[in-house]
């Protein structure tokens, strides 16, 4: 028998899915993860899972990974440091960026301006020139580079990257460059912007390359740390990564092009709704993820996730393609608190994470959090984990206390407000998904998971008005679930930057037929062979004049007329209005697919409506400001079309599903829970 592994790591917990790939059995774990070395927890979980299901390390076949490495490395600065080597002339290209500056009105007056990630002190300049058709204008003076390459020598830079102007069109200056890099320092990784990033708009093309150089050392040890303990541990299974745009990579690419990891994690959740939306038949969902220490949103429509250009962590922007995922500070371990200066009550984006985590752990948190304010509202169980974790009550009353003493409120109060205003936070990151992004809320389903989502789902619905909540099976791992199901996924980019009139279907045809050549061609190496290889393309598109694109598919034969078509549609859609100047084709690319996973989600037996022979108890709970008789239901016990009367509490191993009063949930062939209004 064959078996997939999918890892995700988050801020709190690892989440560990194995899938049988004939019969779509899983298996599942929570373990809290290991901050100062994720890998632990990855190896760890890993093993007792496996020896739980009674399974072996050589019957694992892939090992499919959603990490926050590369993101945690660039939030806590903890990067490499980058000598950087430009055209002679450009060396402040970092220094001088964009002019935009994030945030409000007179968001100038206050902002801290990001150091570049490579110091001006590391940048040094090569004299050469290739102008903007390819044509060498000044050969590269190979002598100077040499002596100039000292600097970053003295400087003890741990990576490189090149970025010559005009490389996106020819990058033969650049590969000699790195030839001679590779030469006076051994041993030193270099990015090359032809490599990761061959576009036009030499700052992003710059920023990028040196963003992909800062992670890589850290990156590369953390890769070859899990292989090596895979090794050890008796699996031969393939390692890859899960990118920011949900498909997989090879750990050997993952080591020279990190950069497409930095929302590797948040990509998985997506990566799962995806599947489970297929098997529910929903084709147009909101996720919400809300996991220890952050909440991921997205949008899901007809079956596919929204795509970005570009990839934000922190004040961290590069060109990358990613899942648009937006992330707010609003998890299980968000810290409640009340300022002495306003004495209002906020909730995050402090977390108490993984360790000491909240005070209901009872590993030493006093801080209370919005785990605290549902285990004193009666909405989780004392028991998490399957048993093997159990909440202190009496640590969370008294860390909810606290709060209730700053406002003057009653416990039960206090706990509704930390819970209230949590919900409220992550209905804003709703919103930018959706209605801001011109989509009604109310034409989408909500899928909620993480550890916490089901608990916070059924009111998100209403704040909403996206129904049915659908809360997937084996929630608290639904990560882990995309990482195992998605897809290997190469992909390749030609800056174009032709106005419609000045072209035809002939030329982007026949450019369009050259990328898909070479992709296939990388795809193939990593062992998918052509038949199974997926190909797909992508032009941006924007009005002459314009600063930004919009990124649109089109077919293998799809017309110019077509597209601009579409484009005009989807700007109208974003922006509400049109222009009457001539559309531009800005880039092309060709993204290359393996074949899809051959898992299918698991059927469950059916029984009647009544779901009396799953109820474990009853118990108090607070809800709409006064205490309620709730239903505790045990979820592995649930039967298909079974039909559950809030207000109710479905517990399970890796998370708890909470239905409200006045709202109804019925369990559907695939073990999903639908929520509605009764």
């Amino acid at each position: 028998m064959s078996y997939r592994l999918g890892v995700d790591v988050g801020g709190t917990f690892t989440d560990l899915l194995i899938i049988d790939e004939v019969s779509g059995r899983t298996f599942r774990d929570k373990v809290p993860s290991t901050p100062h070395d994720p890998s632990e927890a990855v190896i760890a979980g890993a093993r007792a899972l496996c020896d739980r299901a009674g399974i072996t390390p050589r019957q694992l076949s892939l090992f499919l990974h959603g990490t926050t490495v590369a993101t945690n490395a660039v939030l806590e600065h903890k990067i490499a440091r980058v000598g950087l080597i430009v055209t002679q002339g450009y060396r402040h290209v970092l220094q001088i960026a964009r002019s935009l500056v994030p945030g409000g009105l007179a968001a100038w007056i206050v902002w801290p301006k990001p150091e570049p990630m490579a110091p001006l002190e590391a940048t040094i300049e090569a004299m050469e020139r290739i102008g903007a058709d390819g044509v060498v204008v000044c050969a590269l003076d190979e002598a100077t580079l040499r002596l100039s390459l000292r600097r970053l020598v003295e400087e003890k830079v741990d990576a490189v990257t090149v970025c010559l102007i005009n490389a996106y069109v020819n990058d033969a200056h650049e590969r000699r460059v790195a030839r001679i890099v590779q030469e006076e320092m051994p041993g030193v990784p270099v990015s090359l912007s032809a490599d990761i990033l061959p576009e036009m708009q030499e700052y992003e093309r710059t920023l990028t390359t040196v963003a992909n150089s800062a992670v890589r050392p850290t990156v590369s040890r953390y890769v070859g740390n899990l292989e090596r303990e895979m090794r050890a541990w008796g699996s031969e299974a393939k390692l890859s990564l899960l990118r920011s745009d949900g498909g997989l990579m090879s750990a050997e690419k993952s080591r020279t092009a990190p950069v497409n990891l930095l929302m590797s994690g948040p990509a998985g959740g997506v990566a799962g709704a995806v599947f489970i939306a297929k098997t529910a038949r929903i084709a147009n969902v909101l996720t919400l993820d809300m996991g220890g220490t952050s909440t991921d949103v997205a949008l899901i429509e007809d079956y596919q996730a929204r795509l970005r250009r570009d990839t934000t962590v922190g004040h961290l922007t590069v060109r990358a393609s990613s899942l648009d995922v937006r992330t707010v500070g609003a998890g299980g371990g968000s810290i409640a608190a009340v300022p002495e200066l306003t004495k209002a009550l906020r909730v995050g984006p402090q977390s108490a994470g993984a360790a000491p985590g909240p005070a209901a752990y009872g590993r030493g948190g006093e801080l209370p959090t919005v785990t605290d304010a549902n285990v004193v509202l009666g909405y989780l169980p004392e028991n998490l984990l399957g048993g093997t974790f159990t909440l202190d009550r009496e640590a969370s009353t008294r860390a909810v206390q606290t709060i209730a003493d700053a406002l003057g409120l009653t416990l039960m109060e206090a706990a509704a407000g930390i819970v209230s205003i949590v919900n409220e936070t992550m209905f804003g990151a709703l919103r930018l998904v959706s209605v801001q992004q011109g989509y009604d809320p109310r034409d989408f389903a909500l899928m909620a998971f993480g550890g916490a989502g089901p608990l916070h789902g059924n009111a998100m619905g209403v704040l909403m008005g996206s129904w049915p909540v659908i809360i997937p099976p084996s929630p608290g791992v639904l990560c882990a679930y995309g990482d195992a199901t998605t897809r290997l996924r190469v992909d390749a980019q030609r800056s174009f930057n032709k106005l419609v009139t000045a072209t035809d279907d002939t030329e982007v045809h026949a450019i369009m037929a050259e990328i898909a050549a070479q992709v296939a061609v990388e795809l193939a190496a990593e062992g998918v062979p052509h038949a199974d290889q997926d190909i797909r393309f992508e032009i941006d598109v924007r009005y002459a004049g314009q600063a930004f694109e919009v990124p649109l598919t089109l077919a293998r034969d799809g017309s110019i007329a077509d597209l601009t078509a579409r484009f005009d549609a989807e700007h109208k859609r974003l922006f509400t209005f049109n222009l009457t100047v001539p559309q531009e084709l800005v880039n092309i690319r060709v993204i290359a697919l393996g074949k899809a996973a051959n898992v299918s989600a698991e059927r469950i037996e059916r029984g009647g409506v009544d779901p009396s022979a799953a109820k474990l108890r009853d118990q108090t709970v607070w809800m709409d400001g006064a205490e309620r008789m709730a239903t505790l239901y045990d979820r592995t016990k649930l039967k298909a079309g079974n039909r559950i009367v809030g207000p109710a509490v479905v517990i399970e191993m890796d998370a708890t599903t909470l239905v409200l009063n006045g709202h109804v949930a019925e369990v559907d062939d695939f073990a999903n829970i639908m929520i509605n209004p009764a």
